[in-house]
This record gives C-alpha cells, structure tokens and sequence, in this order.
C-alpha cells in the first residue's frame, strides 16, 4: 500500500471546497412552517437522521440565509424528504421568496408545520438545538409525527445539480 500526503491547506478555497463537498451524493428536503399566516420554507440538502432515542435528525442553513430567522420562529417545522420529480419544486423553494409555494401541493398542521403533499417522507418536528458552526449553523429537529408511505426515489443533489438514483430493481 502506498501512502501519500494530500495538499495542504494551499487548496481550502470555497470554490475547491464545493467541487470536493459536491462529490457526495445527498438528499434533498424542504423545511417549511406557517408564520404568522404566511408559507415559509427552504431547501436543504444537508439533511441527516442523529438520533432514534430521542427521535432526532438534523439539517444546515447558512447563517446568512434570510428565510431562516423567520422559519425558527415557528413553533414547529414541516421536513419533507423530496422525490427525484421535485428538481423543479427545490429550485423553487430555493429562488424568490414570494413564489416558493405556488402551485406546490402542501399540508400544514395545527401546530403550523407545513409539508408538501408528495414527498416520500413527512416529519413534523420542532427545533431540539441550534449549533453555531462556521459560515453555518446545524440545526437539530426533535421529531413528533412521521409519515412515508411513497416508494419513489429520492431528489439527489450531486456535483451542484440534481439527479436521481438509478433503480436497483
């Protein structure tokens, strides 16, 4: 086995760093709430399950983001794990504020957490703990309810783009 060295620090830049992270195929989710009348939501391809004991998962937001502050405000949040039709849907809810949910099919809660109708997986949750971590922060979601019922394949975002799995059947 031979071992070499990788570079240093010398090649850390964000740009590099995006091409490298994007080589990680991910999923793709829509957070998204009811506040103070209005659909609040974001798309988040950082998600991941943390805990079944208590009943945990986690995605990133950029502390940048403006969508967020307002969204943390809900009392509890929808998380919808998007199918590979929902490319066009995440580069919605990505895009202008004002035009997020039109025409998408969601559910909100009594308690305001909002999901889109054809997900593969519904979480309704709320905010477990937020954690400060570079030019992010984690934001850990304690889960109430769950529902999955779609066998679809999931929206992949890979290499900056997004995709779908190729069908193992």
């Amino acid at each position: 086995m031979t071992v070499t060295a990788l570079t240093t620090n010398q090649d850390l830049d964000p740009d590099r760093l995006r091409e490298a992270f994007g080589i990680f195929p991910s999923g793709v989710v829509a957070v998204a709430a009811e506040v103070d009348g209005e659909l609040i939501g974001l798309a988040a391809s950082s998600f991941t399950s943390v805990s079944l004991e208590p009943a945990l998962v986690s995605f990133s937001v950029a502390r940048t983001s403006k969508t967020w502050p307002s969204l943390r405000r809900a009392d509890h949040l929808g998380v919808t794990i998007l199918a590979d039709h929902h490319g066009e849907v995440c580069r919605q809810l990505a895009g202008d504020v004002a035009h997020r949910f039109d025409d998408v099919a969601v559910t909100a809660t009594d308690d305001g957490a909002v999901t889109l109708d054809e997900g593969l997986a519904r979480f309704e949750c709320s905010i477990y703990r937020e954690v400060e971590a570079g030019d992010h922060l984690i934001v850990i979601l304690q889960l109430h309810a769950v529902e999955h019922a779609d066998t679809s394949l999931p929206l992949v975002f890979h290499r900056s783009a997004f995709g779908r799995l190729a069908d193992s059947a």
